[in-house]
Parts: C-alpha cells; sequence; structure tokens
C-alpha cells in the first residue's frame, strides 16, 4: 500500500501485535523436547508463515480471538521501523531482532545466498562451519563451571573471560545452558503456557523450548552476536513416524551470525532427553546440535520462514514430512546413509531389507516390535545389512541400533514396517542371534579366513564342515540351537564335533532333523578369566526330511583341540558289532577303548590310533588314554551310548 503526500511517497509497514484477553483451551503435550516417541500432542490453529516475513493469523478451531489489536506504523520509504515486530504462539511471545546489540549493530539481515548450503547432504561434515572440537576442551570446561552471581550481564561477563572471538562466545553460552538450564516438562505440559523471563530461569534454571532459545539470543545479544530465535515444527518429543504438521509450531531454536554466514543450532536439544515412560529429564549433552550442519538439522526442524532452513534448494513441508528421520545418534555414531529413504516400507514377499553405510566398522543390532527375532543382520566393513521376516501380516515396529565407540547401543532409525504376506519357509531360529556370518568383528575376535564367508549354509544330507584360522591363544566354543530341539546345554554342544589342526579350527555338524539351525561361534582367551563371548552365528538349512542324525560322542577335559577322530563319530554304536576307531591324538603314551572288556589301540605310522572294540553286553563304551608311561591312570576323553538290544 502506498500514500501520496505531496511529492514525498510513503509505505505502510504492517506490524501486527497480536493479543487476546481470552484464555485459550488446553494445548496437548508440548512437542518442543526431543525423546523417544510417545504420545502424539494436538495440534490447534496457530501463526502460519506465508512468505517475505508477514504471517496470517489462522481461526482457532472453535475458539475466537477477542481482544485483537492492529497497529500500523507509517515510516518513510526504506528508512528503518523502529516498532519491534512481534508474534505470538500459544501464549509465547517470539521477538525477531529489530533491536540493536551493545556494540551498536542494527537489525541483523536475514539470510540470503551466501548462507545457503546444498542439500542433501554432501557428506562433508556434521557441521555448517569448520570446527575442532578439540580446540573447545578446555573452553567447555570452563564454560561449565560458570555459576550465575547476580543478574543475565554478570554471567554472560563471566563467561566471556576465555572467549575471544564471536565463535568463542557463541560456544560459552551454548555450552552454559546445556549444562546448567533443565528442560521444565510440567512447564511446558500446562495448558497456559507462558514466556519465560531470563531472569525467572536464572533463578529456576528451568524453561522449555521458548525459554532455551530466548536466553540463547538475550545472551548473545549482550555478548555482542547477532542472533534470532527461530519458530517451527519439529520431529521431536511426540513425534510419530509420517505424521504430518498443521497448525501452532511446537518448537523454537536460534541461528547465530558468524564469519560472514547464519548457522543453526538447538540448546534444548543439546541439554538432554526426556524419557517417554517416566516423563523425566535426564542432562545429556548432545554436540550434534551446535552449528549443525542444514541439510541434517532439516531433518528434524522445520522452520516458519523458508529462509530459515538455510538451503538450496529449500524444503517444502510435504518433504519434510515424508523425508527419513535420522536421529542425532545416527549421524552421532558414524552413519552416512540408510536405505530405504522413507520411513514406511513394505516388504516384498514377505521380505525387507535395509541397509546403512558407516564411515567405519560398526556393530549393529535390530528388534522388531521389541524382539530381537526375525532377522538376519551381517555386518559389512562400513554398514550393514538387514533381511527382516516379519512373523505376522499387519504394521510392524523396526528399530536399528549402532553401538560405535561406546560401549552403549544407541537408536538409530526407525522404520514402519508393512506386511501383506507372509512366508512360512523362511521362519527363522528364534535363537539366531546377531550378527550373522563371518566380518571384520569375528576377525577382531580372532577368527579368520572362514571356509563359508556366507551367513546360510545349505545342506542336503544334513551334516556340514565348517573350518576357520584362529588366534593364537584363544579358544572357541560352538552349540546348535534350533526352534524342535535340541533342548539342553549338552545337546547343544553334542551336534558339533571340534578338532584343531594347527592353528585351525573345524566344527563338524550333524543335524537330528530338517529345518533350521543357529550355529553359535563364542571365543574366550585361554589365559584370561570370564566367561565365553558370543562372536556370530550361521543359519543352517536343511529340507531332507529324512535326516536323523544321531549326537556325536561326548568329550571330556583331556580331549585335546588339536586332537582328531575319524571313526566312529556317531555317539551312539549298534549292539553286538565289532565297531572300528580311528583317532589322532597328541602327547600321550597309551590308548584304549573299555566297553564289557578292554581293547588297545596302537599307534601306525600315519600318527593314527587304531583298534576295534566290541559292543557286546555294553550300555557305554569310553575312549581312555595314558599321558605319562610311568604312571597307571588313565583319563577318559570319549564316551559312546551303545543302542538297546
Amino acid at each position: 500500500m502506498e500514500l501520496k503526500k505531496d511529492s514525498n511517497a510513503v509505505s505502510i509497514d504492517m506490524l501486527l501485535i497480536v493479543h487476546s484477553e481470552k484464555r485459550r483451551a488446553a494445548h496437548g503435550t508440548h512437542s518442543d523436547r526431543q525423546a523417544d516417541p510417545g504420545a502424539l500432542p494436538q495440534r490447534r490453529g496457530g501463526l502460519q508463515g506465508v512468505g517475505n516475513g508477514i504471517r496470517r493469523w489462522q481461526k482457532f478451531e472453535g475458539n475466537d480471538v477477542h481482544g485483537t489489536q492492529l497497529t500500523v506504523e507509517v515510516h518513510p520509504r526504506d528508512a528503518m521501523p523502529q516498532l519491534l515486530k512481534k508474534f505470538s504462539l500459544a501464549k509465547r511471545t517470539y521477538v525477531q531482532g529489530l533491536q540493536g546489540d551493545k556494540n551498536g549493530n542494527t537489525r541483523p539481515r536475514q539470510p540470503g545466498a551466501k548462507d545457503a548450503h546444498v542439500y542433501p547432504w554432501d557428506r562433508s561434515s556434521l557441521k555448517s562451519m569448520p570446527l575442532d572440537l578439540q580446540e573447545f576442551e578446555k573452553l567447555d570446561t570452563y564454560a561449565s563451571q560458570v555459576t550465575v552471581k547476580s543478574g543475565l550481564d554478570e554471567l554472560v561477563s563471566d563467561l566471556l573471560q576465555e572467549a575471544h572471538s564471536d565463535l568463542e562466545r557463541v560456544r560459552v553460552i551454548w555450552i552454559w545452558i546445556c549444562h546448567h538450564i533443565e528442560y521444565d516438562i510440567e512447564a511446558a505440559q500446562e495448558k497456559d503456557r507462558q514466556a519465560f523471563k531470563p531472569t525467572d530461569i536464572l533463578r529456576t534454571q528451568k524453561t522449555n523450548c521458548d525459554g532455551y532459545a530466548g536466553l540463547f539470543e538475550k545472551m548473545c545479544r549482550i555478548a555482542g552476536v547477532q542472533c534470532m530465535t527461530v519458530p517451527g515444527y519439529s520431529k521431536g518429543f511426540g513425534y510419530q513416524t509420517g505424521q504430518s504438521f498443521s497448525g501452532e509450531f511446537d518448537h523454537a531454536w536460534n541461528a547465530v551470525y558468524l564469519e560472514g554466514r547464519w548457522h543453526l543450532l538447538d540448546s534444548t536439544w543439546g541439554s538432554g532427553l526426556v524419557d517417554s515412560a517416566t516423563s523425566k529429564f535426564t542432562f545429556l549433552y548432545n554436540e550434534f546440535y551446535f552449528l549443525t550442519h542444514p541439510a541434517l538439522f532439516i531433518e528434524d526442524h522445520f522452520p516458519d520462514n523458508k529462509n530459515w532452513q538455510l538451503l538450496k534448494p529449500p524444503q517444502s513441508l510435504k518433504q519434510f514430512e515424508n523425508n527419513m528421520y535420522h536421529k542425532s545418534e545416527f549421524y552421532n555414531k558414524g552413519m552416512l546413509s540408510a536405505h530405504p529413504e522413507t520411513s514406511v516400507i513394505k516388504t516384498v514377499n514377505g521380505k525387507a531389507t535395509v541397509t546403512v553405510e558407516s564411515c567405519a566398522p560398526t556393530l549393529f543390532m535390530f528388534m522388531l516390535n521389541g524382539k530381537q527375532e526375525h532377522g538376519l543382520l551381517s555386518l559389512r566393513k562400513n554398514g550393514m545389512k538387514l533381511d527382516i521376516y516379519p512373523p505376522t501380516v499387519g504394521t510392524h515396529k523396526l528399530q536399528i541400533f549402532a553401538k560405535g565407540k561406546s560401549d552403549i547401543y544407541s537408536s538409530v532409525l526407525e522404520y514402519t514396517l508393512k506386511c501383506n504376506y507372509v512366508d512360512i519357509g523362511v521362519r527363522l531360529p528364534a535363537e539366531l542371534h546377531q550378527p550373522v556370518g563371518p566380518s571384520w568383528f569375528s576377525e577382531q575376535m580372532g577368527i579368520m579366513k572362514p571356509s563359508h564367508p556366507d551367513p546360510i549354509i545349505h545342506t542336503s544330507d544334513g551334516r556340514c564342515s565348517v573350518s576357520f584360522s584362529v588366534e593364537e591363544g584363544i579358544s572357541v566354543l560352538a552349540s546348535l540351537h534350533g526352534d524342535e530341539g535340541p533342548i539342553t546345554e549338552e545337546t547343544q554342544r553334542r551336534y558339533i564335533f571340534q578338532t584343531q589342526r594347527e592353528k585351525r579350527a573345524e566344527l563338524k555338524v550333524q543335524l537330528p532333523q530338517a529345518g533350521k539351525f543357529a550355529l553359535k561361534i563364542f571365543v574366550k582367551k585361554r589365559l584370561e578369566p570370564g566367561n565365553y563371548v558370543f562372536v556370530f552365528n550361521y543359519l543352517l538349512c536343511c529340507t531332507n526330511t529324512k535326516v536323523n542324525w544321531p549326537m556325536f560322542p561326548e568329550s571330556f577335559g583331556n580331549w585335546g583341540q588339536d586332537n582328531e577322530l575319524l571313526e566312529p563319530l556317531s555317539g551312539v554304536l549298534p549292539a553286538n558289532r565289532n565297531v572300528p576307531f580311528k583317532l589322532k591324538l597328541h602327547g600321550i603314551a597309551k590308548a584304549l577303548v573299555k566297553g564289557q572288556d578292554t581293547w588297545p589301540l596302537t599307534l601306525n605310522q600315519e600318527g593314527y590310533w587304531e583298534g576295534s572294540c566290541n559292543t557286546a553286553g555294553c550300555q557305554e563304551v569310553y575312549v581312555m588314554v595314558l599321558e605319562n608311561a610311568n604312571h597307571n591312570f588313565y583319563s577318559y576323553i570319549l564316551k559312546y551310548k551303545v543302542n538297546a538290544q
């Protein structure tokens, strides 16, 4: 709109101050806190961006807004407006910097082309500017230990004692807020959420997202750094995969002007997490949200004004809703990408596949509907592959966790899995753990050069042999698990016979019946106390219904891993038969077979102990050895059972 007075043209800037004396009805749970998904807050009408910083007021559902005032400032063209531009969001007031900072700077400029980063992420850095976090270590320690003595000005002054650049000024303010201000859950959930004053925040050291953003902006202004509060939508507390956003904005964060460009940060989410189960806040510093690369920040932050995305091209709200949401831990743990890139995936012939690329070898695990079942997860040098087979038709929740450099697995991805067909033929054993197949991790644990590099082994006759090199000083243990047996710890190991030649271990496996079995591999350092540690497992598959192999003979402690059994391999011997024996035994003086009678074994030229025994009248047969020729004490090394007559 233009007015003409004499020959001087003036423009009218319409700056709206909307205020309602009428209290609004209760809002839902505030969603500005990052946490595990919980109940979705109800959203209502509110301010909505329509471009160029102009906003329209949407009608509240079932509630009219009364007492609205419109202030119009008339000023000469191109002159700086003097009135602060304010807008209200659910009883929250944001001030967008028309005021000057302490150095006399005028209103910060709006973001432009030189602030924009290319979308999608180019994998160059998690940050929007080059940073060496190690250089911040002393500064961070100092800032985290500063205490409030009186007011905000003095606090900022104390923090700036060790800060010598705008970047360091922003850093000390960020660190102090993230380590001292607790998220106020009760205030965030109140029906009438009030604006938090900096003085109140310093006194209680509690606030919600509005208070975090407002306090950060105020402290930056005092420090002489240009800063803006940015409202918008977030995929935080209460977010559900695939949900749409409308009505009021549910979150606020900040933009800071450093080295000629705008940068984004979120001190609310940098400070800690809210447990969705207990609704309790825990301080848990998150570096990810400090000067985050805009192409990553957009995954869970959608600003009211697209210019504050700092992206080229900017993303639409629909894209924000549909794009895959990678949690901050996804990037903190060194992940680079995941496929599929949509949060909702459908099975094909009862199967869905997820792959993750990481910048370094990483341990992963998954949960389908809260259980570590119905999937084959194999580790790759830089990532993992997961084949998932939902057990029922319908919608399922798939979570993927990564370990990274810490000892804790963190949730990095969540998918909604839709299954319209179940292939009963691919049901997996419940005891099949993760990962499947050898990998960089098994090499790290001392198992190398496996005979079977693939995680699945098919056998037509129910038998197979798996071998691998074993690092010196490492002991290997294996067990077999199927849904229909074996069921005891003894029988889990009796269908496997383990031998070791030089530095290579061999596992001979005989299946008790057709089906799918998990062959688990454990290791332990021989000279160290403690239990065996699970490394990986193979999936053994046999469709031959005639398979019915007996267990191997039971071995005792004196059976050395470098011994070799050629015959008999069956742990159950026929009755009333002469049964040949052939073994390779190391470091012994004599060997014999004991049943109803005793039959000695003789050492042949090839180094094998050979002989035979008759099973007549026997229920059990033992192989015994004498380790020292000067002694008369024989040790049991193998035990066989004899079929009843």
